[in-house]
């Protein structure tokens, strides 16, 4: 059964870059209209004005700091007003800081915290009702997805908040799908691993990665081909090498799995600082 949105409409948070700009652009070309969340309105618009020409995309724009207190409780209004039903929400928004937990600026660790797990929450708690409604009209066309990480699978040591943080997107999501079964609506976790975004920037890890980074294209088209499925499963591993790891930390010591991290994870030639 293919996902087919045509007609509803989506809402991608953290759509300036990224995942979410892929996100907007597959979902757009499904003739879903959408609703795009961010900080930077110039790439907000940017976006909404490609996807208007090349696929007659109705973008609604909504320049927002999802960190900041009440900023869904304002979304939620926004859209209320303009007269605007979510049928599909991507929990995208997200960031992560690197280095040992005593040297990370505090307000950066309660950023992290707000969007990656309170925004997520609220986000998902306020447009749920929305989601299962609009599922009604036509089974498969209304979904939602949490992006996760590989890092969910095992603790992450100089990340340490990042990791349980998307630790916990991956057991609210897999609750979730057991929650909507039978409901029409798709409820998907997606765990990339390391890819080719502003992520690693921001992070300011890029010592800690190794291997090939996946792009953008690849991790949605991962999600893409899961929402496709008559069974969407509750989450999905991006990338053949990024699955079988997952899969393999299930199954070895944690405390070894945690110095393999810990070791790997370790600056090789600058020292750890944060942005």
């Amino acid at each position: 059964m293919t996902f087919d949105p045509m007609g509803t409409t989506a809402l991608i948070t953290g759509a300036s870059s990224g995942f979410g700009v892929e996100f907007a652009r597959r979902l757009a070309e499904r003739g879903a209209d959408l609703v795009l969340v961010a900080r930077r309105e110039d790439r907000l618009k940017a976006l909404a004005d490609e996807l208007s020409v090349r696929y007659g995309t109705v973008c609604t724009v909504v320049p927002l700091d999802l960190t900041e207190a009440g900023a869904v409780a304002r979304l939620v209004a926004i859209l209320a007003e303009k007269k605007v039903v979510v049928g599909t929400l991507v929990n995208n928004a997200g960031f992560g800081n690197h280095g040992f937990l005593t040297t990370i600026d505090p307000e950066r660790l309660d950023a992290e915290i707000a969007l990656n797990v309170t925004a997520l929450v609220a986000l998902t708690r306020a447009f749920l009702p929305e989601l299962l409604a609009q599922r009604k009209g036509a089974l498969g066309n209304s979904a939602l997805v949490n992006v996760a990480s590989t890092a969910a699978f095992q603790p992450i040591p100089r990340m340490a908040v990042y990791g349980a943080s998307k630790a916990f997107v991956l057991s609210f999501t897999e609750a979730l799908w057991y929650e909507a079964k039978g409901s029409g609506l798709k409820v998907l976790a997606l765990c990339p691993g390391p890819a080719d975004t502003e992520f690693i920037e921001i992070a300011d890890n890029a010592d800690a990665l190794f291997g090939k980074l996946e792009s953008a294209e690849q991790v949605v088209a991962t999600a893409m081909r899961a929402l496709d499925r008559r069974n969407t499963p509750a989450s999905v591993v991006s990338g053949t090498m990024n699955a079988v790891q997952s899969r393999l930390v299930g199954v070895a010591p944690r405390r070894v799995i945690i110095d393999i991290v810990g070791r790997g994870g370790a600056p090789k030639s600058r020292p750890t600082r944060t942005r």
